[in-house]
């Protein structure tokens, strides 16, 4: 006869009845599992919610050199003009922290507020463009401030900055906003070709009409690969260069003049039949470096900063530096600067999005562009076009528009961190 028992938890049992199997408990997950789901951090390189430190450094170190080399460079210059060592390094460096200030606290905005604002900005730029030749050509010189034949400056006295420099990350903003929306569609001419000719025509004429060449070129290239990168067919590039070569080739023979003779200072600056005020800055900077050899004179040592290179805190700092650090200083600062690039560029290819993307891209090239056009004019492989060295030239404006774009790729960066990488 059959007993009636109690099972291990307790409940009865019945004879000839079959006992419920008890449900299995939960498993959880092992750390294994976890740590393959969740996004990756490397926890190594950030610092605060995701900021990425490899970038930070290279900004910073940047910053740094700069400075150094931009007091090295100019105080004979600043003596001698404003009867202060320190006027020039005074300013930059009240700019610098200003700066970093501004581009630690931007970096904790959300960038997908340019988004938003972009037609805002986009338009407050072509009214500051516009505003400067109505003064140019107004002759009123006490807010457009003339250089030579150029007039690039806004001044309003208690600050002054180049509207260019603002144009720049207004067409990457307004590009990035409008690329993104239009994705599936940038494969046509309507939306993939024209509206994006349009904008660069308006922005390279206005800039143009400053008499200022190498911004110019900046904004043309930084349009042709933001329309690259958002899918635009090769064929409109191949058209489009074509078009601009030709356009400029017309723009020589019918101005000529000071376009065509910087040229022939390109071609050969020693040459005895050109004016030597025009071959006199190329000539001093290729001394410069000659001078500097493998390992350079020496920080501080620079002999043609003595009045001899014009304006050595300017366009032509990187002479300097060959001369005080040689080749191998140089070679450190052009790795540092790719270094920088090459953390942009992976920052922007792993954003959450595609405007953060292509944001990320523009203000990463904008940067190697105006690093590579600097270093190949002050080594005469190209002809001078007048553009700054990020992080060294002199330009306080610049530098906080500089390290504010920072800010927005460091932001870049916190959602790359956190939800990508």
């Amino acid at each position: 006869m059959a007993v009636a028992g109690r099972t291990a938890r307790g409940l009865r049992r019945v004879p000839g009845v079959p006992v419920p199997k008890a449900p299995e408990p939960r498993q959880t997950r092992t750390q294994e599992e976890k740590r393959r789901r969740r996004p990756v951090k490397y926890k190594l390189f950030s610092l605060g919610a995701g900021l990425d430190m490899p970038l930070l450094i290279f900004i910073l170190v940047l910053l740094a050199i700069g400075l150094v080399m931009l007091f090295s460079a100019s105080y004979a210059y600043s003596y001698y003009h404003y009867g202060n060592s320190y006027y020039f390094i005074s300013r930059q460096a009240t700019f610098a922290v200003a700066g970093v200030i501004a581009m630690l606290v931007i970096s904790t905005f959300d960038y997908h507020r340019f988004h938003q604002l972009a037609i805002v900005i986009f338009g407050v730029s072509i009214f500051l463009l516009v505003f400067l030749l109505i003064c140019r050509y107004a002759h009123i010189e006490s807010i457009a401030r003339p250089e030579g034949t150029a007039t690039r400056w806004l001044d309003f006295g208690f600050v002054s900055f180049q509207p260019s420099e603002i144009a720049k990350f207004a067409l990457i903003v307004m590009f990035a906003h409008m690329i993104s929306q239009n994705l599936d569609k940038m494969s046509t001419f309507r939306y993939g070709v024209v509206p994006y000719v349009g904008i660069l025509a308006l922005f390279a004429a206005l800039i143009y009409l400053e008499d200022h060449l190498s911004a110019t070129l900046i904004i043309l290239a930084l349009g042709a690969i933001l329309m690259f990168v958002g899918g635009t067919k090769p064929k409109w590039f191949i058209l489009g260069g074509t078009v601009l070569v030709v356009g400029l080739v017309a723009i020589l023979m019918v101005k000529g003049g000071y376009q065509v003779n910087r040229i022939m200072v390109w071609l050969d600056p020693f040459s005895p039949e050109l004016d030597p005020d025009l071959t006199h800055q190329t000539r001093q900077s290729l001394y410069a470096i000659g001078s500097g050899g493998l390992l350079g004179v020496g920080l501080g040592q620079s002999r043609q900063k003595y009045l001899y290179l014009p304006e050595p805190q300017n366009d032509f700092i990187f002479a300097v530096v060959c001369e005080e650090l040689g080749l191998v200083g140089a070679l450190v600062i052009i790795v540092l600067f790719a270094m920088l690039i090459w953390r942009g560029v992976y920052i922007s290819i792993h954003a959450k999005d595609k405007f953060g993307m292509l944001l990320g891209l523009g203000i990463t090239f904008q940067v190697g562009l105006q690093t590579v056009l600097n270093i190949c004019v002050v080594t005469n492989t190209i002809p001078n076009t007048g553009i700054s060295l990020p992080f060294f030239s002199y330009g306080g404006t610049a530098l906080l528009m500089l390290l504010g774009e920072m800010g927005v790729l460091l932001n870049i960066s916190r959602s790359a961190n956190v939800e990508k990488t």
